[in-house]
């Protein structure tokens, strides 16, 4: 993983703290994931799109923009499983 900032785990917790939050009876795992998703999509094209002067620029961008938070969410996620498959039990409370 790249060189991360003093604050950038507090913030990444945060985010989880919330979804967790809102994870009730009626809203399950799933739904929050979707949302969180949903949320992250929306503010990195925000993010990508207020990063350019003009549309073309945008445009022009898009593609690379896609391929690059595609693939750190990959890596990002393949990191995360591994560790949840190494440390499974203790993870989730299941007793083999």
């Amino acid at each position: 993983m790249k060189e991360v900032d003093d604050k950038y785990y507090e913030r990444a917790d945060a985010h989880i703290r919330l979804s967790n939050d809102q994870i009730t009876e009626d809203v399950g795992h799933g739904k929050v994931s979707a949302s969180f998703m949903f949320g992250a999509a929306r503010f990195n094209a925000h993010l990508t799109a207020t990063s350019w002067n003009t549309k073309k620029e945008f445009s022009d961008g898009k593609e690379d923009a896609i391929k690059y938070f595609v693939s750190e969410y990959r890596k990002m996620l393949v990191e995360h499983m591994d560790d949840y498959e190494e440390h499974f039990n203790a993870y989730t409370g299941v007793k083999e």
